[in-house]
């Protein structure tokens, strides 16, 4: 492969920047407009479930479909697709109509197109990027997706302030146009796939046997998930412990934000400068999970604003270091024909375990101590990696990866 990959990688970024972007504005001023528009923690809950769980009922099917057809197209057609939903929402609030219920049904529509976009987007990068450079162009893309986190909140404040929901919708759908013109300038090789007709749901199956015969990919999915569902709750709660222990002034709250942001930002960029000279990937993945155990903790100890602040900075730092090799171990050692439904399983485990993380250690924090709970989900995850450490069978499957690697 030439450095002509090059070249096809700058487009596809920023075809993928540019309609993500897009995508974060309207997630943030469609928050913002409820929560002005209602003040219901009822509807923000129903808000939250719309826009996530449909992502993680269709990646399954996404999975499928992108071992099945062009990614590349799929994710066109998704993109397009919600630029179409968010094209008739805006219409119908220009003309007046702007029930709650609209609104839902077209944050589970581009939901259900992310689950769809997800796995074809994951699984084409290695078509398109030699395998020895995944790890830095995946550090890169997650220092792009952290990096956006910063902006869009500010732009989405600025136009949602100045013209309203509506004008949101509308930049929305120019940059899913613009990021679907940039991919038509991609080109990518076809896949080589069974000439044997299967069903879906046989291909589905297919997937699931292949995770659960292949204890490499499933060890290193289980460790994301545990990691994911112990201290996701940590990482939503810890407004609220500053609001209890060091003062309810918006500027800690600010500050809170800033320096998680930060670390991911950080994270990404050192995974893309660092990544690619690390040989033991798994050993660099159960580090940075017992990290972000022990920092969890040390969040529900702390009595210092600005120690807390930083262990929060690290803890996200130590989230890139697992989730980069993560995907790229994925990318690398999952062969082509299975990979969208690898990822689409692997979709499933990002986008369920922080929301029921928080299902599960949220009503806590209502009825103890923050602390207590931090305290309690970092010696649970602690406890998890232990145990899954302390089987045999998990420890061969994940030196199968580094050796692989090496």
């Amino acid at each position: 492969m030439s450095d002509r990959w090059k070249r096809n990688l700058l487009v596809f970024l920023g075809g993928q920047t540019v309609s993500s972007l897009g995508s974060m504005i309207v997630g943030y001023a469609v928050m913002w407009h409820l929560t002005v528009e209602t003040g219901s923690a009822a509807v923000l809950t129903l808000s939250v479930a719309a826009g996530m769980l449909p992502q993680a009922v269709v990646s399954v099917f996404g999975g499928v479909w992108a071992d099945r057809h062009s990614r590349k197209l799929l994710i066109i057609g998704a993109d397009s697709a919600i630029a179409v939903a968010t094209l008739v929402l805006a219409l119908l609030m220009l003309s007046g109509v702007g029930d709650l219920w609209m609104i839902f049904v077209a944050m589970a529509v581009r939901s259900a197109l992310a689950g769809i976009q997800g796995p074809a987007v994951n699984a084409m990068l290695p078509q398109i990027v030699p395998a020895e450079h995944l790890m830095r162009v995946n550090g890169a893309q997650q220092t792009i997706q952290s990096g956006m986190m910063l902006f869009a909140p500010a732009v989405a404040a600025a136009v949602y302030a100045s013209t309203g929901i509506v004008a949101v919708f509308f930049i929305d759908v120019v940059t899913a146009v613009a990021g679907v013109l940039l991919l038509l300038l991609v080109p990518v090789a076809r896949m080589v796939r069974s000439t044997e007709p299967v069903s879906y749901f046989g291909d589905l199956l297919a997937g699931v046997r292949y995770v659960k015969g292949n204890p490499s990919v499933r060890w290193v999915m289980g460790l994301v998930a545990v990691v994911m569902f112990m201290a996701g709750a940590p990482a939503h709660l810890t407004p609220l412990m500053i609001t209890r222990s060091f003062g309810d002034e918006v500027w800690m709250l600010s500050v809170n934000e800033l320096f998680w942001s930060i670390g991911m930002v950080v994270g990404g960029a050192m995974m893309a400068v660092f990544g690619p000279r690390v040989k033991r990937r798994v050993r660099l993945m159960v580090a940075a999970s017992v990290g972000v155990g022990v920092l969890v903790i040390g969040l529900g100890v702390s009595t210092d604003f600005w120690v807390f602040s930083v262990a929060g900075l690290v803890i996200c730092v130590l989230f890139q270091t697992l989730l980069v090799p993560a995907a790229t171990v994925l990318q690398e050692q999952v062969e082509d024909s299975m990979r969208g439904r690898v990822f689409g399983f692997y979709g499933i485990v990002m986008s369920v375990s922080m929301p029921v993380s928080m299902i599960v250690f949220g009503p806590l924090a209502d009825r103890f101590a923050v602390e207590s709970v931090m305290v309690l989900a970092g010696v649970l995850l602690l406890g998890c990696l232990v145990g899954m450490l302390a089987l045999g069978s998990a420890r061969r499957s994940l030196a199968t990866v580094d050796a692989a690697a090496s």
